[in-house]
């Protein structure tokens, strides 16, 4: 007789349940009578006036959604970036300029930013709601020793819930009895196959889900026979709930994210540091509070790169529209820019690496000899219903059946069998057997797993029935071969049996051990050249496969990935402490039999060692991981919730499609930094001479307005970048946000542009005796031109001339610099107090901007060779 649990063992499980009651009492191990005390239950099941006490102190049975934000917090969110303070502040001043067209600009820039930003966040927040569609309504429950049906979001710990077929389980349920009962976990694990379910308690410490056969997992479906357990777990506390839990929290920040708030980090420095400068020496110097502040203010706007979000919203659009065409959908624009500095890319084997699609690949007899024959025997044991072209049934019986056609099997040498009994597959036997007739006599015909078949057997290997007791050796010696090649095997097993009116599993015995069915899920036609493909973007694969290791295995090795000496399975990163699964990420390639937490917190280690991680996936086991990672994948074909927690969408899973959308994102972010290091450069350039000759000038080299539009002028061009080519080594390796090179480029090449800017100044002063006008107008047209023009230097590392510009980039340059002479040498020019420029001193200012041109071309390959992105 057992031991009675201490009282307040019990009250622990009763009031807790879930992860934290299954450190207290691990309920798996328990015998039915322990089981009831510790939950303070009966086989009666629960009376109604404990069950509504124990709904009021634990809760509803539902999904939590508790850290989920309004609609007005995530408005507002969108505004917590550095970049769009600084444009906020551009705006600003602009208006208080009176510049309306760029104030206007810009603050129409930050709203569509605001807007899309804020609807990306808000589709996702329903995620959690899409998980409770998995949930069953209705469960049937034993309370005061009655049957009730009753709303599953009031079950409670302790309840006893009654399972058959088809229905979802509504909670974990510690199984107390099973009739042959099968459940699917593939939402919890992302394995497919049916799982046996058994009541017999289990002796292990901290099991893994797959690991525990005698518990029914909320989410999961009763695919066969039925079976009745007690409610230990609820709501959010179950391992399902956990799952939920992950998605109602705000996804991290993706490494994108990250780096354009870095990036307005440092331009807020930059123009703190600068605006302040600037006020205090021109104020020193007795140029006025007022006019020094505004001064100050506008050169701190010049600096600011305003047309950076409608570059980066332009280039996102561009390539998604491209991704598009080659089925890949966006949902989130920046995941773009994220999928191309990806450099580890986490997946599954199953349906990526391999079709998804049980095939015969061949017939074995009990010795290995290859034995076509035998399909016949495995058609006339099949439950599959053959309609035509259609079949149906499941996988293993409608392969059997597809693999009969592809191989002209002669269907009609099944017409002289007479089907007459059928002993359906139970769970606990792991086979099905069929009694067909023939002229010949009756045979009994046993399919299933080989052990199950291979237990009942007495004889095999030929016709002659001889004892199987020497050859079990060698046919179990066969099986363990195919299964470390990862192979399923189906056996076949038969005898002759005489007519009776019934017949049953107990007939299932004394049989022929027939042969062997080897079963493999093929790999894809594309997937050793999309490996490669990858490899070659210098991105790493990493595959996470709820699957059993060994099949897991043979299928890496089948395509090349590397398995270092072992996978580390799932139990492995369990025991892990500290910083092991840390290092051990870095070493290792392959994952196998990994519940949906270790896939997370394998990406998590791998995003804590600095990679940019994509996870591809499409059950709502995979959610979690797919919202952690920076780039999350799933496909059209995968449940709901993982396509809400994914940022995008593969119309065809297939890693090819991935490596495409990883060109489109890094041709995306290579013109993004175009236009940063172009803008950041020139502008640093302008506004440190303009700093400068402030000092020595007795006027304001330029005024606030004609920054402003100096600043406007330049960046037009650039807003088609987007559509640039981009030189294929830009391609071959992840680029990521680096702020360090970006201030040392702004630098360097700023210095060369102050340089020109100095010679400008000197040729306006001592050659024109300019006075402010004429002054201002030389350097306007100077400024603008020599930052469109230094454009197609700087776009590529190559000589410029061996790398072709976009049409439209071109066409967009010469339109702007024909415009900004235009504003010169028009009435407008009077708006802004320009005044037109002698035509020889135009020609002068063209040929300083060709030296510049050159000399930038000369030093970028000094640069590109000393500092690396």
């Amino acid at each position: 007789m057992s031991q009675a649990l201490p009282a307040s063992q019990a009250e622990k499980l009763r009031k807790l349940g879930g992860s934290e009651a299954r450190r207290e009492i691990e309920y798996w191990k328990l015998r039915d009578e322990e089981l009831f005390r510790a939950l303070n239950t009966s086989a009666s099941g629960l009376d109604a006036a404990e069950a509504a006490r124990r709904f009021g102190e634990c809760g509803s049975n539902e999904i939590p959604s508790a850290g989920r934000r309004t609609a007005v917090a995530m408005f507002t969110s969108q505004f917590k970036n550095p970049l769009i303070y600084a444009l906020v502040f551009a705006a600003a001043v602009a208006g208080f300029l009176e510049s309306v067209t760029e104030a206007a600009i810009i603050i129409a820039i930050v709203i569509a930013n605001t807007l899309l930003g804020f609807s990306q966040e808000y589709k996702s927040e329903k995620a959690v709601d899409e998980l409770r569609k998995y949930i069953s309504y209705q469960a049937v429950v034993l309370r005061d020793g009655k049957k009730h049906s009753v709303d599953t979001k009031e079950l409670v710990l302790g309840d006893l819930v009654n399972l058959a077929i088809g229905d979802v389980v509504p909670a974990d349920i510690r199984l107390l009895e099973t009739d042959e009962l099968q459940t699917n976990e593939s939402a919890l694990t992302g394995e497919s196959n049916p799982v046996d379910k058994a009541a017999t308690p289990i002796e292990l410490d901290n099991p893994l889900p797959h690991q525990l056969s005698n518990t029914a997992f909320m989410g999961s479906e009763v695919v066969a026979g039925s079976g009745s357990g007690l409610v230990v777990a609820t709501g959010g506390r179950t391992y399902f709930g956990r799952v939920a839990s992950s998605l109602s929290l705000l996804p991290p920040k993706t490494d994108f994210q990250k780096n354009i708030a870095r990036f307005g980090n440092f331009l807020v420095k930059l123009i703190l540091i600068l605006t302040v400068f600037v006020f205090i020496v021109n104020s020193a110097l007795g140029r006025g509070i007022l006019e020094a502040l505004l001064f100050s203010l506008a050169l701190a706007v010049g600096i600011i790169p305003e047309a950076l979000p409608v570059i980066i919203t332009v280039g996102l659009s561009d390539g998604a529209l491209r991704l598009v065409k080659k089925k890949v959908v966006v949902k989130r624009l920046e995941a773009i820019e994220d999928l191309g500095n990806v450099d580890v890319l986490c997946t599954d084997k199953t349906g990526t690496l391999t079709q998804n699609e049980i095939t015969v690949q061949e017939i074995v007899d009990a010795e290995g000899c290859p034995r076509p024959e035998l399909l016949n025997y495995a058609l006339l044991c099949n439950s599959a219903i053959v309609e035509g072209d259609r079949i149906l049934g499941n996988p293993i019986d409608v392969a059997i059946w597809k693999h009969a056609r592809n191989t002209s099997f002669d269907e009609n040498s099944l017409n002289e069998f007479h089907h007459v009994h059928e002993i359906p597959f139970g769970a606990g036997r792991r086979r099905m057997s069929s009694v067909v007739e023939s002229h010949d006599g009756m045979l009994l015909i046993s399919k299933g797993a080989p052990e199950a078949i291979l237990d009942v057997s007495t004889g095999g290997c030929d016709d002659k029935a001889s004892p199987l007791l020497l050859a079990k050796a060698e046919v179990k010696s066969l099986i363990d071969k195919y299964g470390q090649a990862g192979r399923r095997l189906i056996a076949l097993g038969y005898k002759k049996v005489d007519r009776k009116p019934n017949y049953s599993a107990e007939d299932e015995r004394d049989l022929t051990f027939i042969g062997l069915l080897v079963l493999s899920d093929p790999l894809k036609e594309d997937a050793t050249h999309a490996i490669s493909r990858l490899g070659s973007l210098g991105i790493r694969l990493k595959i996470l496969s709820g699957d059993d290791p060994v099949v897991t295995a043979d299928v890496c090795r089948q395509l090349g990935i590397n398995v270092h000496g072992r996978v580390i399975t799932g139990t492995d990163v369990q025991n892990m402490q500290g910083g092991e699964l840390q290092r051990a990420v870095e070493d290792s390639d392959v994952f196998g039999r990994v519940t949906p937490e270790q896939k997370y917190a394998i990406v998590e280690a791998l995003r804590k060692n600095g990679h940019v991680v994509g996870f591809l996936g499409d059950g709502v086991n995979d959610a979690p991981a797919l919202r952690l990672a920076d780039a999350g994948i799933s496909v059209d074909s995968g449940v709901q919730v993982a396509k809400e927690a994914a940022s995008i969408i593969l119309l065809e899973k297939s890693l090819d499609v991935i490596a495409d959308g990883v060109a489109e994102g890094r041709r995306a972010f290579g013109n993004m930094m175009k236009y940063i290091m172009n803008t950041t450069s020139a502008n640093f350039g302008n506004m440190f001479t303009v700093a400068l000759a402030s000092l020595f000038l007795p006027f304001i080299p330029l005024l606030p307005s004609q920054i402003l539009l100096t600043n406007l002028v330049s960046d037009a061009p650039l807003l088609t970048i987007s559509t640039d080519n981009l030189d294929d080594e830009g391609l071959g390796k992840p680029r990521r946000w680096n702020i360090g090179w970006i201030s040392r480029f702004m630098v360097f090449f700023g210095l060369i542009s102050s340089i020109f800017d100095v010679v400008t100044i000197s040729s306006l002063v001592y050659l024109l005796g300019a006075g402010p006008r004429l002054f201002r107008t030389g350097w306007f047209i100077e400024s603008a031109l020599s930052e469109i023009f230094v454009t197609f230097s700087i776009r590529t590392r190559r000589k410029f001339f061996k790398s072709k510009p976009s049409n439209l980039m071109i066409l967009a340059a010469a339109t702007v610099s024909a415009a900004t002479l235009a504003i010169v040498y028009s009435p407008i020019g009077a708006l802004f107090e320009f005044i037109p420029l002698p035509p020889w001193f135009l020609s002068l200012i063209l040929g300083i901007l060709l030296i510049y041109f050159l000399l930038v071309e000369m030093m970028k390959h000094l640069f590109f060779s000393r500092y690396e992105i």
